[in-house]
């Protein structure tokens, strides 16, 4: 089971909000989920993250992959 950590598309049209999970890399971007790690919402100036960090690392440490995304996101916020 490859798990990544990925975004999940939510709120309306064109206002997108998204929340960063973790889940299995074959299901939907916005299907299951295994846990919640947080959210991001890019459109407030300045774009609002909010990440649990110790969510976030002990899911690395079990070996779940970040995508190129959110890795972007994480090493913004500083939890990488």
């Amino acid at each position: 089971m490859a798990v990544k950590i990925r975004l999940r598309r939510m709120g309306a049209k064109k206002a997108p909000f998204y929340r960063i999970v973790v889940a299995d890399s074959r299901y939907p971007r916005d299907g299951r989920f295994i846990e919640e790690l947080g959210y991001y919402d890019p459109t407030k100036e300045p774009s609002v993250v909010k990440v649990n960090d110790e969510k976030v690392k002990s899911w690395i440490a079990k070996g779940a992959q970040p995508t190129d995304t959110v890795k972007a996101i994480l090493k913004k916020n500083g939890t990488l």
